[in-house]
């Protein structure tokens, strides 16, 4: 889920900022509607000297359409890299996985064995024959829910922010729980014992990262088009100019009588080949897409769910499997 860019909003920014550079340990006063008078040392005051040296600014937030000349270092503008820094400054390390539980759907209302079995076939219509081989039991489903900021690096720099949700038993991306998790109030009352899942970064990094994947396929699409007809005018232009050139060395050791005259311009050749090379190698690496993404938050989200073992028979092989009903999703999950 991509979230909306919120719109610049001078008076907001300085909020933020008065906020978050209190939070860092630096002293901030309102001079103007504005203007923030700040006075910082050691780690907030990193954000303009890197060894943390005393530093005194007064900043000015300004309007998104002032036409005067910005200056990155005393005004906070739309995109001004002030901002990101600070972002960066407030961001916690390393980065803490909090935990929600999400309110109890399941024991008012259990579905019978009927209805999970239509959800089921619904899900996979290859399947032949399912039975359960033992009533379900209460169990519980955990999906893993990120706040990533993702840096588009092109010819044009991009930045969004993204809300993604995977679930912990096949990794699938969660969109509608991504959607929909600031309607969702925490659980009141008991919740009994939860055993959580123990944290395995190298295979949640892989599945936030095949989310990420599926929710920038549409934006990079964008971008690699116009990333492909810039470098296509740029390598055109490139092998005109040094064909032309090319040519025109080849005519004069055709001319050439003298010997020294050839193997000069002969050399000449080969520089020029090497130069082409470099040259298309160069615009290559320029045209190059790097996303960076930047984990902002993780929350780890617990939800009521029903542990069934199934007898089922599909596309002609029977077997027993474990399976596990998210009745938020109506939807089967079978770990990986």
């Amino acid at each position: 889920m991509k979230l909306e860019r919120i719109p610049h909003n001078p008076g907001q920014l300085l909020e933020f900022y008065e906020e978050g550079l209190t939070t860092l340990g630096a002293l901030c006063e309102r001079t103007w509607h504005d203007r923030l008078q700040v006075i910082a040392q050691g780690r907030p005051a990193r954000l303009w000297n890197p060894d943390g040296t005393l530093h005194e600014v007064e900043l000015q937030f300004a309007s998104a359409d002032a036409a005067s000349a910005r200056d990155a270092v005393r005004e906070v503008f739309p995109g001004c890299p002030l901002t990101f820094q600070l972002a960066e400054a407030l961001r916690l390390s390393p980065l803490p996985l909090e935990r929600f539980v999400l309110p109890d759907t399941l024991s008012s209302r259990p579905p019978d064995a009927e209805v999970l079995e239509r959800l089921w076939r619904m899900q996979f219509p290859d399947t032949t024959r399912w039975r359960l081989a033992a009533p379900p039991q209460a169990a519980f489903h955990f999906s893993l829910l990120a706040s990533v900021r993702c840096e588009i690096q092109a010819i044009d720099q991009h930045w969004s922010l993204h809300r993604v949700a995977v679930s912990l038993v096949d990794g699938e991306p969660d969109d509608a729980l991504a959607e929909e998790l600031s309607f969702h109030q925490t659980r009141t009352g008991p919740i009994g014992n939860i055993t959580w899942p123990s944290v395995d970064l190298a295979l949640w990094r892989g599945w936030l990262q095949k989310a990420m994947e599926q929710a920038l396929e549409r934006e990079l699409e964008q971008i690699s088009a116009r990333q492909e007809n810039s470098l296509r005018r740029e390598l055109e232009r490139i092998d005109e100019y040094f064909e032309s050139y090319e040519r025109e060395l080849t005519s004069r050791v055709k001319r050439s009588t003298s010997d020294a005259s050839k193997l000069k311009t002969a050399d000449r050749l080969s520089a020029a080949k090497a130069e082409h090379q470099r040259r298309r190698a160069d615009q290559l690496a320029r045209h190059e897409i790097r996303i960076i993404p930047h984990l902002d938050a993780l929350l780890l989200i617990a939800e009521n769910a029903l542990r069934a073992q199934l007898e089922v028979e599909q596309s002609h092989r029977a077997r027993t499997m474990e399976a596990l009903f998210i009745p938020r999703q109506r939807q089967w999950r079978l770990p990986v």
